[in-house]
């Protein structure tokens, strides 16, 4: 597992968290992530493409959070919403994996996985849009 670092392909024009290719799924604890996160790595989601985020990462490198508040953020397509959805978790104390899963079978093979944990919101970025992980 690697820390998360904000790349500039992990956003849209605007500057809105959009990292294409990968699932951001969230978890009410950081012992249930972490968990998840060992479960990935030995089904061969390599380290690097496994990132936890904690929930000040999230509010501070996602949603642009000083405090307790906020930067607007565009709210284009669904992309500003699903942040929003981030930044209300990160404040009730939700980590965060973002794994690499460019292929619709990565995303079943990670899916068969973080179904077996508590997880509270998931989401997948394709080209041209956000898919609910369920």
């Amino acid at each position: 597992m690697k820390p998360f670092s904000m790349d500039p392909k992990m956003t849209t024009i605007q500057g809105v968290f959009y990292p294409t290719g990968y699932a951001f799924i969230m978890f009410p604890d950081a012992e249930n992530a972490e968990k998840a996160a060992q479960k990935l790595e030995a089904a061969g989601f390599g380290g690097q493409n496994v990132m936890l985020l904690t929930p000040e990462v999230i509010l501070q490198e996602i949603g642009k959070v000083d405090g307790e508040s906020t930067v607007p953020l565009p709210s284009v397509g669904t992309e500003g919403a699903t942040v929003h959805k981030y930044i209300d978790l990160a404040r009730d104390g939700h980590h965060a994996l973002m794994v690499k899963a460019p292929s619709d079978k990565d995303s079943e093979r990670l899916m068969s996985i973080i179904r077996e944990f508590p997880f509270s919101y998931g989401q997948k970025y394709h080209m041209l849009a956000i898919e609910d992980l369920e």
